[in-house]
């Protein structure tokens, strides 16, 4: 069991993937995308199981062939790399008859293959039960050599596809896309590691024909890259998904609004702060709640805005060649950074300053102005002042 663990653990987080995301991809059935995504998972959690010792010893015990886990693992892994670059395609667009058409020139490419390597494995001879070296163990033997050989040209040319699609379209991407960038980035680099998986295999292969002895390289080093790679390269397809939707947006703006939620909480009327949310409480009601605590802590402080410390903010900010939008966003951060201090430094029975009319902020988004809260050298020069004050 222990020898399954490094493929057992990445196979087990591809169910749970693929269980989180079954409502998601049921209803999305009729689109290509999905279709693609739902097939990569089911091959990706097949592969990381089957292709486990353990696995593979309990699969041969009960066909009572010997080595029967080869072709089974071989040909899921083509059908894995033909997944990867059909998902590639539909996602990459274009005109849709060229997208139908890569699409079965794929898969009736790496179904050949897959085709080929039970052939092969029919005609051929591995009568001796191998279950973590037996492509090394049989790089000599007809046929057997010709499986491994095929498995591996295809499983080259599926992740080389994989990495240089990824890599260009990476390249082309709105940078305002973060969830699309962020998923590409993982495929890339799970590419990668696949292809360090794939020179591993080569390399000890290859020393075998020479006469040599590097099945470490094929049997202790190839494994981990390609766990990991089939992790990253699956969750890298999921990320666009999980990162378009709803929940996400939801959270992606609750973690965002903390740093300014955290320094307005304590000013909050205490009947908006002590709204007891459960545990499970969904993403949207905690937004909800975090945007009320804000809005009702900015009310508090209005009285100590200081329409000077905006001013000279937004003239220090417009003085760093930012645009007018964003020197907005920074001066009222700044301003509500130095109310922040300086009615945390006056005490709560000091009353607010005088100021002919207290101004009010320019209606920037929260989310905006909790990141120039928590980042803006302007912002935190605009505390440290209220407080020396």
């Amino acid at each position: 069991m222990k020898d399954g663990l490094i493929l057992y653990v990445p196979g087990v987080l591809l169910i749970l993937i693929l269980l989180v995301k079954a409502p998601t991809l049921r209803r999305g059935w009729a689109q290509p995308p999905m279709r693609a995504v739902c097939a990569l998972l089911v091959v990706g959690c097949l592969v990381l199981v089957l292709a486990a010792p353990p696995t593979i010893a309990a699969v041969n015990r009960l066909t009572g062939v010997a080595n029967f886990s080869a072709p089974l693992v071989f040909g899921l892994i083509t059908m894995f790399s033909g997944a990867c670059v059909v998902l590639v395609l539909q996602w990459g667009g274009g005109p849709p008859d060229a997208v139908r058409r890569a699409t079965r020139l794929t898969v009736a490419g790496f179904g050949a293959v897959t085709v080929l390597i039970v052939v092969l494995f029919m005609i051929g001879d591995a009568p001796v039960e191998r279950l973590r070296d037996l492509d090394t163990y049989y790089a000599d033997t007809p046929w057997i050599r010709e499986m491994v050989v095929c498995y591996l040209l295809a499983h080259t040319v599926g992740s080389t596809a994989l990495t240089v699609l990824t890599g260009r379209w990476l390249r082309r991407a709105d940078p305002s896309l973060r969830p699309l960038r962020t998923g590409l980035a993982l495929i890339m680099l799970g590419g990668v590691l696949d292809l360090g998986y794939l020179l591993m295999k080569w390399t000890a292969l290859s020393a075998r024909w020479s006469g040599r002895d590097w099945d470490a390289l094929s049997t202790d080093a190839a494994p981990p890259l390609a766990s990991g790679a089939a992790l990253l390269v699956a969750t890298g397809f999921i990320v666009p998904l999980v990162g378009g939707s709803q929940t996400w947006r939801d959270f992606s703006q609750y973690r965002g609004l903390h740093p300014l939620w955290k320094a307005l909480r304590g000013f909050a009327a205490s009947s908006v702060r002590t709204v007891p949310l459960a545990w499970w409480s969904p993403v949207g009601i905690r937004l909800i709640h975090r945007e009320s605590v804000i809005d009702d802590g900015i009310l508090a402080l209005a009285p100590w805005f200081d329409p000077s410390v905006r001013s000279a903010a937004y003239e220090a900010a417009c003085g760093q060649g930012m645009g007018q939008a964003r020197a907005a966003v920074v001066a009222d951060a700044a301003m509500i950074a130095a109310a922040c201090g300086l009615r945390t430094a006056s005490g709560e029975a000091a009353g607010p300053p005088e100021h002919p009319e207290p101004p009010r902020l320019s209606g920037q988004p929260l989310t905006a102005l909790a990141l120039e809260f928590r980042t803006s050298p302007i912002v935190a020069a605009a505390r440290r002042d209220a407080v020396r004050a």
